[in-house]
């Protein structure tokens, strides 16, 4: 299996992880991050049961962060904006290997996220008590594991309590998008050993 050639499912899902993580360092380093960007994320969250990839990220142009960030931490393209990505993204994937194996966690996770999409049809996806119940939920089930995402950033933006939701939230997008690159076949493998075949298997934007 770990010799096998990427596929271009498993490419874009794995883009879609490292565009959270994009996310996650600009709400970070600048206290903003696109809008449009943190929609389609927290639309692929709070998806639990899509029909097919194309249903659940849409046009590849919405992952176009997502395969830039790829390509330049997998050294296609020019030096990286936040080269702290990378760590992140292997943390993530770490994470959801981790809860993919804890069923509780799992139950919790899911009645979680229902409860945050449900209110984002009364609200929006980017409403802040969106933003403020996946956060929460996030402490609850992610951070009390072993390992932890050390975000690094400006601490006058960390300290602020919406930014860190989003960041929270956003982390959480990656990982559900790391649950879906693993289902695919995806592996550490891939990352470590096979970096310019993945970049390769992703579709023309």
């Amino acid at each position: 299996m770990f010799f096998n050639k990427p596929t271009a499912d498993q490419a874009v899902s794995l883009a879609a992880v490292f565009q959270s993580c994009e996310l996650v360092a600009e709400l970070a380093h600048t206290g903003n991050a696109p809008i449009g960007q943190m929609q389609h994320s927290m639309e692929i969250l709070l998806n639990q049961n899509p029909l097919s990839i194309e249903q659940l990220y849409g046009p590849l142009d919405n992952l176009a962060l997502g395969f830039q960030s790829m390509k330049s931490l997998f050294g296609e393209m020019e030096q990286p904006k936040h080269p702290e990505v990378m760590r992140y993204v292997l943390l993530v994937i770490y994470l959801a290997s981790k809860l993919s194996k804890d069923k509780h966690r799992l139950n919790t996770i899911a009645e979680g996220i229902e409860l945050a999409a449900r209110q984002a049809q009364h609200f929006s996806v980017t409403h802040d008590n969106v933003f403020s119940n996946i956060a929460e939920l996030y402490e609850q089930s992610v951070s009390t594991l072993a390992v932890r995402v050390q975000v690094v950033g400006s601490a006058h933006y960390l300290r602020q309590p919406a930014i860190a939701q989003r960041i929270r939230s956003q982390l959480f997008g990656a990982i559900r998008n790391a649950f879906l690159w693993r289902q695919l076949g995806g592996s550490q493998f891939h990352i470590m050993m096979r970096r310019k075949a993945v970049a390769n298997a992703l579709p023309i934007v």
